[in-house]
This record gives C-alpha cells, sequence and structure tokens, in this order.
C-alpha cells in the first residue's frame, strides 16, 4: 500500500509540473487539508447579510484573513440532504431526505481517495444529524462501496438521532487529534432544529453557538503542528430559509425564495485571499471543484466550476 501511494504521489508531482510548463501562472497550492463547515440552515440575513455581523463575532475577525461570497446560493434543492449532496458531489440532485438514499454520484471524499491512496481515517464526516452517513457513498455502480469515507453521524450512527452540536464538536475535536484527518465536513444541527421549532430567540442563539466552534476550531488547527498553515476551512450553509413575508418565515425552507436560496461562503487559508469580499456569483456545487483544485486531485464528475475569484 505503502509503495502505491508512493507511485501515485509522483505520479501527481509528474503531472502537475507538466501543467506548470505549459502554464506558468498555474502555482502549487499550500493547502495540504480541508475542512468544510456546515452551520444548518441559516439565512444569509443573519449572518454575513447582518450589517453588524452580531451573530458572527468570529467569523467576523477571521475574515481579517479570509474571504467573503456575498452572491453564494443554493442554486438547487433546499433541504438538508439535498444541500449537503451538492456540496460533496457537485450536483443538484431530487434526494429523500430522511437518510433513505444515497447520491446518485461519487464525492469528493471519493476521488481523494482513489487519487491518493489515503486510507479511510484520513477523510470524515462528522454530523449531528445521523442521515447525513449517506454522504459516505454513492449510488454509481463504479463507485459504490469504494473508497469511501469514515462517518460520525448523528447519536450512534445511521437511525439513531440526532445529538446536541456540543457533542460533535467534541468529537471532532477528539477525531483531529486522533486520526490527524485531511478531508473533513461536520455539519451542526443549529439553528436549523430551533427555526423548526418556531423558537427565533434558539435560532439566533443557535447561530452565535455554531459561530463559536467555528472560531474554537480554527483556534485548535491552528495551534495543531499537523494543520497549522496547511488547512483551508469553507463555512456555509446546506441551505437558507424562508423569508419573512413568505410561508411561516424563518420556522421553514424548501423553496425558490431569495431567504432559501442565498446562503454564506466563508473562506480562510494559505490559497484564500485575506480580507477579500466578492459579489461574483457561486453555488454549493462549485464547492467540490474548489477542493478538487487546491488538494491537487481529479475529479471528473460534478456541474460546478472552481471558485477562483476568492483564491490567490
Amino acid at each position: 500500500m505503502n509503495h502505491l501511494r508512493s507511485v501515485l504521489l509522483v505520479s501527481a508531482v509528474f503531472v502537475f509540473c507538466a501543467m506548470c510548463k505549459k502554464d506558468p501562472q498555474i502555482l502549487p497550492y499550500k493547502t495540504k487539508h480541508v475542512v468544510i463547515v456546515v452551520v444548518d440552515g441559516a439565512r444569509y440575513q443573519e449572518t454575513w447579510g447582518n450589517g453588524e455581523l452580531t451573530y458572527i463575532p468570529h467569523r467576523a475577525q477571521m475574515s481579517l484573513d479570509g474571504s467573503v461570497l456575498t452572491n453564494f446560493h443554493n442554486n438547487g434543492y433546499t433541504y438538508t440532504n439535498a444541500g449537503h449532496a451538492a456540496i460533496t458531489t457537485g450536483y443538484d440532485q431530487v434526494i429523500n431526505n430522511t437518510g433513505n438514499e444515497l447520491p446518485d454520484y461519487p464525492s469528493f471524499f471519493q476521488y481523494w481517495r482513489k487519487a491518493t491512496g489515503a486510507p479511510a481515517e484520513k477523510a470524515w464526516i462528522i454530523t449531528t444529524k445521523d442521515k447525513l452517513n449517506v454522504l459516505s457513498d454513492c449510488e454509481d455502480s463504479l463507485w459504490t462501496g469504494q473508497y469511501r469515507p469514515m462517518y460520525d453521524c448523528g447519536v450512534n450512527g445511521p437511525y439513531t438521532g440526532y445529538r446536541e452540536d456540543s457533542v460533535t464538536f467534541n468529537h471532532a475535536i477528539n477525531i483531529f487529534q486522533t486520526w490527524h484527518p485531511d478531508l473533513v465536513l461536520i455539519n451542526f444541527k443549529e439553528p436549523d432544529a430551533s427555526g423548526h421549532a418556531n423558537n427565533w430567540t434558539g435560532y439566533l442563539n443557535g447561530i452565535v453557538a455554531t459561530d463559536d466552534y467555528i472560531g474554537r476550531l480554527w483556534d485548535f488547527l491552528q495551534a495543531d503542528p499537523y494543520y497549522a498553515g496547511t488547512t483551508t476551512l469553507f463555512v456555509t450553509n446546506d441551505h437558507g430559509r424562508h423569508n419573512d413575508n413568505v410561508q411561516d418565515g424563518f420556522v421553514s425552507h424548501g423553496d425558490n425564495c431569495d431567504g432559501c436560496r442565498h446562503i454564506e461562503l466563508f473562506a480562510i487559508g494559505p490559497d484564500i485571499k485575506q480580507n477579500f469580499t466578492s459579489d461574483e456569483g457561486y453555488e454549493l456545487a462549485d464547492l467540490p471543484k474548489t477542493v478538487s483544485q487546491i488538494m491537487l486531485f481529479p475529479m471528473s464528475s460534478g456541474s460546478g466550476r472552481v471558485m477562483q475569484k476568492i483564491l490567490k
């Protein structure tokens, strides 16, 4: 296995160097690890669309060293499993939202593991919602059951219910410390859970709480020698929520209103522009292509494009 990984890495370097000779604009990226955090169901108007950035103080401070996209959307289906599938596969898909259906296409986890020969424990899906374990596999017959990441989802795996976000955060830190994974997706159920409960105060508190987890996570990654200076963090949402004048407002989501579609994208890392804001239009399906670009592995499927605007 070690010999195979060496051969694959040497081959990748050879191809990359050949590309550099043909196009001197191609530069090597410093990113060796990528972490995507999904803050479930936050409206843009309560995150970066809030002028004072009241509920995301940690991200506001981190943005001095990172990039914010103000015109970022879920252009597909605005519910949990569909949004997450777009993040990992690059396709907008109608998918069962209860965790009883796999995405149609392979994920960036699978492409990355195949390209690098990395073991499963180097790629993780860590989610408060148990149903998101489906992101670890796909229906494509050429990929089903192959190159899958590890997952830590819900109370104790599929069909065991949602756990608290504090548990997910602690599990994530433990996984980083134990396995030092290189490709990770983390989902926090708030503020979505409080929104569905028609708890406005809880909804806002959920945004604040997840922002605190993000700040603490970034501090941890920058203090760990394995991750410091070589990790890129993306923060986004799987969907937003209805605008106040649509149906039951912030309580629900799932249609085409701007509240459901307009979401956040914040990025920070060695290859991300610092203190940069752009209104260039991008979407969830663009995340996998961007990850494959900065991690230097091929991903032939996916409808998205590289978010070049935020890259140095």
